[in-house]
């Protein structure tokens, strides 16, 4: 049933974010920072249903493999979803500047500016999915277990992801830290987007120009779907984080 269901949202999650990735790269009007960084995202969830879903359905098989072996397939997965919170957060920063300062947002937020904070995005999320490649894992804990010595003879193992990923660094590190700050930080960046359109529609309902109305109605619609993105994301992943905190607590 998990195999199924984990081939099933693969199927669905692929060509789905493939066509956002095609449709910005079609459409001239679309090519704007959020967009950019919407792509990101997209590009992120194509590698969450190409590469992390096989790799996550291996894991669950458990086959006999060395330890590194069996780090390098657990550690997609962290640095994919990484990456899809920081274009998450980045998408929500580029939000409440366009409502924000409407009038400076262009000459402030340019693609070549959109570009470098989604590679910083990227080498930001390379680095925490990473961390259990540069020693903050389980070996060491494993190999006490087993009563081997110090030195770096490799061993088999049953590969599953709480083998060889420590619970330290996936509640301390990855949830403490590039996680739920992140989501908090975000709630409050919408609830903001959500105060400034409000102010902005009331004042305007006067006015004679339709252009702020239709700026800030539009701006509300699209922070809607945005922020519907964000709590459908926290809903999937915040399950699992909450349970690692009970299994390490």
């Amino acid at each position: 049933a998990y195999i199924s269901i984990e081939v099933l949202i693969a199927l669905v999650s692929v060509p789905g974010n493939i066509l956002v990735i095609w449709a910005v790269k079609m459409n001239q009007a679309l090519r704007d920072a959020t967009f950019c960084f919407i792509v990101s995202l997209a590009v992120a969830d194509v590698a969450v249903g190409a590469l992390v879903i096989p790799l996550a359905i291996i894991i669950n098989i458990g086959p006999q493999t060395e330890f590194y072996s069996c780090l390098m397939v657990a550690c997609p997965v962290l640095i994919l979803t990484e990456s899809s919170i920081l274009a998450l957060l980045a998408i929500a920063v580029d939000r409440y500047l366009r409502v924000k300062i409407p009038v400076r947002y262009k000459s402030m937020v340019t693609p070549r500016r959109a570009a470098v904070a989604i590679a910083c995005c990227w080498i930001v999320s390379l680095l925490v999915g990473l961390t259990p490649m540069f020693g903050w894992n389980n070996l060491n804990k494993m190999r006490t277990a087993q009563e081997l010595n110090a030195s770096h003879t490799e061993f088999v193992i049953k590969c599953q992801f709480e083998t060889v990923i420590s619970m330290e660094y996936m509640v301390y590190f990855n949830f403490f830290v590039w996680v739920l700050p992140p989501l908090l930080l975000m709630l409050l960046i919408y609830l903001e987007v959500f105060n400034l359109i409000r102010k902005q529609l009331n004042k305007k309902v006067s006015s004679s120009s339709n252009d702020p109305q239709k700026y800030y109605g539009k701006e509300l619609k699209i922070a809607k779907s945005l922020a519907l993105v964000l709590f459908l994301f926290a809903l999937s992943w915040l399950p699992l984080h909450i349970l690692n905190c009970i299994t390490l607590f």
